[in-house]
């Protein structure tokens, strides 16, 4: 709502705004763009308006999405959802990804899954054989394994320590 009253405060006109994304009427906005950076950057927001850096962004958000909004595991391979969801080779995508952000697609699947098993630990909403089943792990010892190698605790451990020990979405 603060990123449309923005954007009409500049005489724009949004057919949509959503998570990562807008679309407004104008065709261009150039004399606009450096006002508009300025009123969104307070609000802890950026535009982004390279082609490489939307299609990085529009990864992170169906990983997110996937992982963190989702209340059904992905019924196919990471690879073929977001080459299907994005409409370009993964092949690109993937290369793309780790020249711009310094990490594989992967790593950064894996980190997102890894801060859901951490947030429903520390809420202490589901066991962890349910959290392998929603977060698609293959059993609970994968999980196990793959949440020690990537925290350096067992996920007992980091449930009794009963401090928050999870990254914002955005640091990842």
């Amino acid at each position: 709502m603060m990123v449309k009253s923005e954007l009409e405060n500049l005489g724009l006109h949004p057919i949509s705004v959503e998570l990562g994304e807008i679309e407004i009427q104008e065709e261009c906005i150039d004399t606009l763009k450096d006002e508009l950076i300025q009123k969104l950057y307070p609000l802890g927001l950026e535009l982004i308006d390279d082609k490489q850096s939307i299609i990085i962004d529009k990864i992170k958000t169906l990983i997110v999405d996937s992982v963190h909004h989702s209340e059904e595991p992905l019924k196919t391979n990471l690879s073929d959802y977001i080459s299907d969801q994005l409409h370009f080779n993964y092949h690109y995508l993937s290369n793309l990804f780790t020249e711009v952000h310094g990490t594989t697609i992967e790593h950064y699947f894996i980190a997102q899954k890894i801060e859901r098993v951490k947030e429903l630990l520390v809420y202490d909403e589901l066991s962890l054989t349910e959290m392998a089943f929603h977060l698609n792990y293959s059993s609970v010892a994968h999980l196990s394994k793959q949440f020690k190698k990537v925290t350096g605790l067992t996920a007992t451990h980091f449930k009794q320590l009963k401090i928050q020990k999870r990254k914002a979405i955005d640091e990842l």
